[in-house]
Protein backbone atom coordinates (compact mmCIF):
# COMPACT_ATOMS: atom_id res chain seq x y z
CA UNK A 1 0.00 0.00 0.00
CA UNK A 2 1.41 3.41 -0.93
CA UNK A 3 -1.06 5.36 1.21
CA UNK A 4 -1.10 5.71 4.99
CA UNK A 5 -4.49 5.41 6.62
CA UNK A 6 -5.23 7.66 9.58
CA UNK A 7 -7.26 5.05 11.45
CA UNK A 8 -8.52 7.30 14.23
CA UNK A 9 -9.63 9.99 11.78
CA UNK A 10 -11.25 7.37 9.55
CA UNK A 11 -13.31 6.01 12.43
CA UNK A 12 -14.40 9.50 13.47
CA UNK A 13 -15.39 10.41 9.90
CA UNK A 14 -17.47 7.25 9.49
CA UNK A 15 -19.03 7.74 12.93
CA UNK A 16 -20.19 11.25 11.94
CA UNK A 17 -21.41 9.92 8.59
CA UNK A 18 -23.55 7.23 10.22
CA UNK A 19 -24.91 9.49 12.95
CA UNK A 20 -25.71 12.30 10.52
CA UNK A 21 -27.26 10.02 7.89
CA UNK A 22 -29.60 8.45 10.42
CA UNK A 23 -30.53 11.81 11.89
CA UNK A 24 -31.49 13.22 8.50
CA UNK A 25 -33.88 10.34 7.80
CA UNK A 26 -35.64 10.46 11.15
CA UNK A 27 -35.60 6.64 11.27
CA UNK A 28 -34.91 4.49 14.32
CA UNK A 29 -31.57 2.84 13.63
CA UNK A 30 -29.66 0.34 11.50
CA UNK A 31 -30.10 -3.28 10.47
CA UNK A 32 -26.98 -5.21 9.45
CA UNK A 33 -26.49 -8.76 8.23
CA UNK A 34 -23.84 -10.55 10.30
CA UNK A 35 -21.88 -13.25 8.50
CA UNK A 36 -19.15 -13.82 11.05
CA UNK A 37 -16.79 -12.01 8.71
CA UNK A 38 -14.73 -8.89 9.26
CA UNK A 39 -16.65 -6.61 6.87
CA UNK A 40 -20.02 -6.91 8.60
CA UNK A 41 -18.30 -6.86 12.00
CA UNK A 42 -16.58 -3.55 11.30
CA UNK A 43 -19.78 -2.02 9.88
CA UNK A 44 -21.76 -3.09 12.94
CA UNK A 45 -19.09 -1.89 15.38
CA UNK A 46 -18.88 1.50 13.68
CA UNK A 47 -22.66 1.85 13.80
CA UNK A 48 -22.67 1.09 17.53
CA UNK A 49 -20.05 3.78 18.08
CA UNK A 50 -22.10 6.22 16.02
CA UNK A 51 -25.65 5.72 17.29
CA UNK A 52 -25.48 3.28 20.20
CA UNK A 53 -26.05 -0.44 20.59
CA UNK A 54 -29.79 -0.02 21.10
CA UNK A 55 -30.13 1.30 17.54
CA UNK A 56 -28.25 -1.51 15.80
CA UNK A 57 -29.87 -4.87 15.05
CA UNK A 58 -27.76 -7.78 13.82
CA UNK A 59 -29.35 -10.42 11.60
CA UNK A 60 -27.81 -13.87 11.07
CA UNK A 61 -29.12 -15.63 7.95
CA UNK A 62 -27.47 -19.04 7.55
CA UNK A 63 -28.21 -21.63 4.90
CA UNK A 64 -28.09 -25.27 5.98
CA UNK A 65 -24.63 -25.72 4.43
CA UNK A 66 -23.20 -22.54 5.99
CA UNK A 67 -20.12 -22.99 8.15
CA UNK A 68 -20.94 -23.32 11.83
CA UNK A 69 -17.98 -21.06 12.54
CA UNK A 70 -19.83 -18.20 10.82
CA UNK A 71 -22.69 -18.26 13.31
CA UNK A 72 -20.31 -18.78 16.24
CA UNK A 73 -18.28 -15.69 15.32
CA UNK A 74 -21.42 -13.65 14.65
CA UNK A 75 -22.74 -14.52 18.10
CA UNK A 76 -19.42 -13.52 19.65
CA UNK A 77 -19.68 -10.15 17.94
CA UNK A 78 -23.28 -9.69 19.10
CA UNK A 79 -22.21 -10.31 22.69
CA UNK A 80 -19.17 -8.03 22.36
CA UNK A 81 -21.20 -5.14 20.93
CA UNK A 82 -24.22 -5.70 23.16
CA UNK A 83 -26.70 -5.50 20.30
CA UNK A 84 -30.00 -7.28 19.73
CA UNK A 85 -30.21 -9.87 16.98
CA UNK A 86 -32.44 -12.10 14.91
CA UNK A 87 -31.72 -15.50 13.41
CA UNK A 88 -33.42 -16.23 10.09
CA UNK A 89 -32.71 -19.58 8.45
CA UNK A 90 -32.90 -19.05 4.67
CA UNK A 91 -32.81 -22.80 3.89
CA UNK A 92 -36.60 -23.13 3.36
CA UNK A 93 -36.63 -20.21 0.89
CA UNK A 94 -33.69 -21.49 -1.13
CA UNK A 95 -34.73 -25.16 -1.08
CA UNK A 96 -38.22 -24.19 -2.25
CA UNK A 97 -36.64 -22.76 -5.40
CA UNK A 98 -33.89 -25.30 -6.19
CA UNK A 99 -34.54 -29.03 -6.38
CA UNK A 100 -30.86 -29.51 -5.59
CA UNK A 101 -27.66 -27.50 -5.50
CA UNK A 102 -24.56 -28.97 -7.12
CA UNK A 103 -21.54 -27.86 -9.15
CA UNK A 104 -23.80 -26.98 -12.08
CA UNK A 105 -25.77 -24.30 -10.27
CA UNK A 106 -23.93 -23.45 -7.06
CA UNK A 107 -22.93 -19.97 -8.28
CA UNK A 108 -26.54 -19.22 -9.20
CA UNK A 109 -27.64 -20.55 -5.83
CA UNK A 110 -25.00 -18.46 -4.06
CA UNK A 111 -26.29 -15.33 -5.77
CA UNK A 112 -29.84 -16.33 -4.89
CA UNK A 113 -28.81 -16.65 -1.23
CA UNK A 114 -27.19 -13.21 -1.26
CA UNK A 115 -30.33 -11.65 -2.73
CA UNK A 116 -32.56 -13.54 -0.31
CA UNK A 117 -30.55 -12.21 2.61
CA UNK A 118 -30.75 -8.63 1.38
CA UNK A 119 -34.49 -8.99 0.79
CA UNK A 120 -34.87 -10.10 4.41
CA UNK A 121 -32.78 -7.20 5.69
CA UNK A 122 -34.88 -4.65 3.81
CA UNK A 123 -38.08 -6.26 5.06
CA UNK A 124 -36.89 -6.11 8.67
CA UNK A 125 -35.73 -2.53 8.15
CA UNK A 126 -39.20 -1.62 6.87
CA UNK A 127 -40.80 -3.32 9.87
CA UNK A 128 -38.62 -1.43 12.36
CA UNK A 129 -38.29 1.89 10.46
CA UNK A 130 -34.54 1.45 10.07
CA UNK A 131 -31.86 1.65 7.40
CA UNK A 132 -29.96 -1.33 5.96
CA UNK A 133 -26.26 -1.00 6.65
CA UNK A 134 -23.93 -1.99 3.81
CA UNK A 135 -20.78 -4.02 4.42
CA UNK A 136 -18.98 -4.09 1.05
CA UNK A 137 -15.36 -2.89 1.07
CA UNK A 138 -13.52 -0.93 -1.64
CA UNK A 139 -11.65 -3.99 -2.87
CA UNK A 140 -14.90 -5.84 -3.59
CA UNK A 141 -16.45 -2.76 -5.18
CA UNK A 142 -13.47 -2.27 -7.50
CA UNK A 143 -13.47 -5.91 -8.59
CA UNK A 144 -17.24 -6.24 -8.71
CA UNK A 145 -16.83 -9.19 -6.35
CA UNK A 146 -20.39 -8.80 -5.13
CA UNK A 147 -23.87 -10.00 -5.98
CA UNK A 148 -25.76 -7.29 -7.84
CA UNK A 149 -28.85 -6.42 -5.76
CA UNK A 150 -27.60 -8.88 -3.18
CA UNK A 151 -24.80 -7.96 -0.80
CA UNK A 152 -24.10 -4.93 -3.02
CA UNK A 153 -27.50 -3.45 -2.11
CA UNK A 154 -27.97 -1.33 1.01
CA UNK A 155 -29.30 1.99 2.27
CA UNK A 156 -25.78 3.33 2.87
CA UNK A 157 -22.28 1.95 3.19
CA UNK A 158 -19.83 3.02 5.91
CA UNK A 159 -16.84 0.95 4.70
CA UNK A 160 -17.05 1.26 0.91
CA UNK A 161 -13.88 3.35 0.68
CA UNK A 162 -11.79 1.03 2.83
CA UNK A 163 -9.68 -1.58 1.07
CA UNK A 164 -9.76 -5.03 2.66
CA UNK A 165 -6.31 -4.60 4.19
CA UNK A 166 -7.32 -1.19 5.58
CA UNK A 167 -10.50 -2.69 6.99
CA UNK A 168 -8.40 -5.14 8.99
CA UNK A 169 -6.49 -2.22 10.48
CA UNK A 170 -9.74 -0.55 11.50
CA UNK A 171 -10.99 -3.83 12.98
CA UNK A 172 -7.93 -4.02 15.23
CA UNK A 173 -8.45 -0.43 16.38
CA UNK A 174 -12.08 -1.24 17.18
CA UNK A 175 -10.97 -4.17 19.33
CA UNK A 176 -12.66 -6.88 17.29
CA UNK A 177 -11.67 -10.51 17.95
CA UNK A 178 -8.37 -11.52 16.35
CA UNK A 179 -9.97 -14.80 15.25
CA UNK A 180 -12.40 -12.81 13.13
CA UNK A 181 -9.67 -10.61 11.68
CA UNK A 182 -7.47 -13.59 10.75
CA UNK A 183 -10.28 -15.75 9.34
CA UNK A 184 -9.96 -16.32 5.56
CA UNK A 185 -12.59 -14.06 3.95
CA UNK A 186 -15.57 -15.97 2.60
CA UNK A 187 -19.04 -15.14 1.35
CA UNK A 188 -20.03 -18.57 2.72
CA UNK A 189 -21.96 -19.26 -0.48
CA UNK A 190 -21.01 -22.96 -0.42
CA UNK A 191 -18.94 -25.29 1.72
CA UNK A 192 -15.23 -24.47 1.61
CA UNK A 193 -15.63 -21.32 -0.49
CA UNK A 194 -13.12 -18.51 0.15
CA UNK A 195 -12.80 -15.17 -1.59
CA UNK A 196 -9.08 -15.42 -2.31
CA UNK A 197 -9.45 -18.99 -3.54
CA UNK A 198 -12.14 -17.93 -5.98
CA UNK A 199 -10.36 -14.77 -7.16
CA UNK A 200 -6.97 -16.44 -7.37
CA UNK A 201 -5.01 -13.52 -5.89
CA UNK A 202 -4.42 -12.57 -2.25
CA UNK A 203 -6.16 -9.49 -0.86
CA UNK A 204 -2.82 -7.97 0.09
CA UNK A 205 -1.64 -8.21 -3.51
CA UNK A 206 -5.00 -7.06 -4.90
CA UNK A 207 -5.06 -3.97 -2.69
CA UNK A 208 -1.51 -2.98 -3.61
CA UNK A 209 -2.47 -3.26 -7.26
CA UNK A 210 -5.72 -1.33 -6.83
CA UNK A 211 -3.94 1.54 -5.11
CA UNK A 212 -1.57 1.84 -8.08
CA UNK A 213 -4.25 1.42 -10.75
CA UNK A 214 -7.23 3.22 -9.19
CA UNK A 215 -5.76 5.75 -6.77
CA UNK A 216 -2.47 6.49 -8.51
CA UNK A 217 -3.80 6.14 -12.06
CA UNK A 218 -1.03 3.81 -13.20
CA UNK A 219 -1.72 2.27 -16.62
CA UNK A 220 1.64 0.82 -17.61
CA UNK A 221 1.83 -2.96 -17.45
CA UNK A 222 5.63 -2.88 -17.67
CA UNK A 223 5.96 -0.43 -14.78
CA UNK A 224 3.66 -2.54 -12.61
CA UNK A 225 5.73 -5.63 -13.43
CA UNK A 226 8.90 -3.69 -12.58
CA UNK A 227 7.35 -2.94 -9.18
CA UNK A 228 7.08 -6.68 -8.54
CA UNK A 229 3.52 -7.47 -9.63
CA UNK A 230 3.01 -10.65 -11.68
CA UNK A 231 1.44 -10.25 -15.10
CA UNK A 232 -1.18 -12.91 -14.34
CA UNK A 233 -2.28 -11.08 -11.17
CA UNK A 234 -2.44 -7.75 -12.98
CA UNK A 235 -4.50 -9.24 -15.80
CA UNK A 236 -6.85 -10.98 -13.36
CA UNK A 237 -7.53 -7.81 -11.36
CA UNK A 238 -8.01 -5.59 -14.43
CA UNK A 239 -10.24 -8.21 -16.07
CA UNK A 240 -12.54 -8.33 -13.04
CA UNK A 241 -12.65 -4.53 -12.83
CA UNK A 242 -13.64 -4.18 -16.48
CA UNK A 243 -16.03 -7.13 -16.64
CA UNK A 244 -17.95 -6.07 -13.54
CA UNK A 245 -17.97 -2.32 -14.12
CA UNK A 246 -21.77 -2.42 -14.50
CA UNK A 247 -22.09 -3.30 -10.80
CA UNK A 248 -20.66 0.08 -9.83
CA UNK A 249 -23.52 2.10 -11.31
CA UNK A 250 -27.27 2.12 -11.70
CA UNK A 251 -28.74 0.27 -14.71
CA UNK A 252 -28.54 2.13 -18.01
CA UNK A 253 -31.71 3.89 -19.17
CA UNK A 254 -32.38 4.41 -22.87
CA UNK A 255 -31.47 8.06 -23.66
CA UNK A 256 -34.45 10.04 -24.99
CA UNK A 257 -33.08 13.52 -24.38
CA UNK A 258 -35.02 14.28 -21.21
CA UNK A 259 -33.43 16.11 -18.29
CA UNK A 260 -32.21 14.12 -15.28
CA UNK A 261 -34.51 13.68 -12.28
CA UNK A 262 -33.35 16.10 -9.54
CA UNK A 263 -32.29 14.84 -6.12
CA UNK A 264 -34.29 17.56 -4.37
CA UNK A 265 -37.32 19.54 -5.44
CA UNK A 266 -37.60 22.93 -3.73
CA UNK A 267 -40.73 24.93 -4.50
CA UNK A 268 -40.95 28.70 -4.13
CA UNK A 269 -43.95 30.46 -2.65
Amino acid sequence: MTQTLDIEQTIQTIRRFLKGSLGRTGLNGYVVGLSGGIDSAVSAALAVRAVGADKVLGVMMPYRSSAKESETLARQLIELLGIEYRLVDISPMIDAYYDRIDDNNRLRAGNKMARERMSILFDIAHELDRLVLGTGNRTEICLGYTTWYGDAACSLNPVGQLYKTELRMVAKELGLPQEMIDRPPTADLWAGQTDEGEIGVSYEQIDRLLVRIVDDGERSMSRLETEGFHATDISRVVSLMNRNAFKRKLPDIAPLGKCPVPDDVLLEE
